[in-house]
C-alpha cells in the first residue's frame, strides 16, 4: 500500500528556459489499479469531519457551504429605547391594545411589564403584550 502512496520526481532534460527549474512529480502507480482488482482501502483524514465545519462556519459568517450565520435571537433595540427614556423622563404616551392612552414616564421595565408614574394619578404596571404601540408626548399620534 506503501508504494502507492509514493511519488518520484520525473525525468527530464535540463532545458534552458527563461523559467525556474520546475521538477513534475508524478505518482508512482500500483500494478493493482490498473486491472481493478480490488480496489485498496484508504482512508481520507484530509477532510474535517462535519461537525468540525460546521463550528467552523458559525464562526465564520462565509464559511465553506457560503451560508450566512442566523442573525442574533435579541438585538437589544428595545432595551436601549427604554433605557434613554428612562434616563431622560422623557414624558411618554402609551397607547394600549384597547385604544386607552396612559401618559406618564418610564420608572423600570422587565421582560413582561413596563412601570409608569404618572403625575396627579396612580402608577401603574402595564403588561407588554398589552400595549399597542407608544410615542414621546411631544410628537404626533402615529393613529
Amino acid at each position: 500500500m506503501k508504494d502507492a502512496i509514493d511519488s518520484f520526481p520525473a525525468e527530464r532534460p535540463v532545458e534552458a528556459e527563461g523559467f525556474a527549474n520546475r521538477k513534475l512529480i508524478r505518482p508512482s502507480l500500483n500494478h493493482n489499479d490498473h486491472h481493478h482488482a480490488q480496489p485498496s482501502i484508504v482512508e481520507r483524514r484530509d477532510r474535517p469531519e462535519r461537525n468540525d465545519r460546521n463550528e467552523r462556519n458559525d464562526r465564520n459568517d462565509r464559511g465553506g457551504s457560503g451560508r450566512k450565520a442566523a442573525p442574533p435571537e435579541q438585538t437589544n433595540a428595545e432595551n436601549f429605547y427604554y433605557q434613554k427614556q428612562m434616563q431622560s423622563k422623557t414624558p411618554m404616551v402609551i397607547v394600549l391594545r384597547d385604544g386607552e392612552e396612559i401618559r406618564g414616564t418610564i420608572e423600570w421595565y422587565d421582560k413582561t411589564c413596563l412601570k409608569v408614574n404618572r403625575n396627579s394619578q396612580p402608577n401603574l404596571m402595564i403588561y407588554k403584550p398589552s400595549i399597542k404601540y407608544m410615542y414621546k408626548e411631544g410628537e404626533n399620534s402615529r393613529k
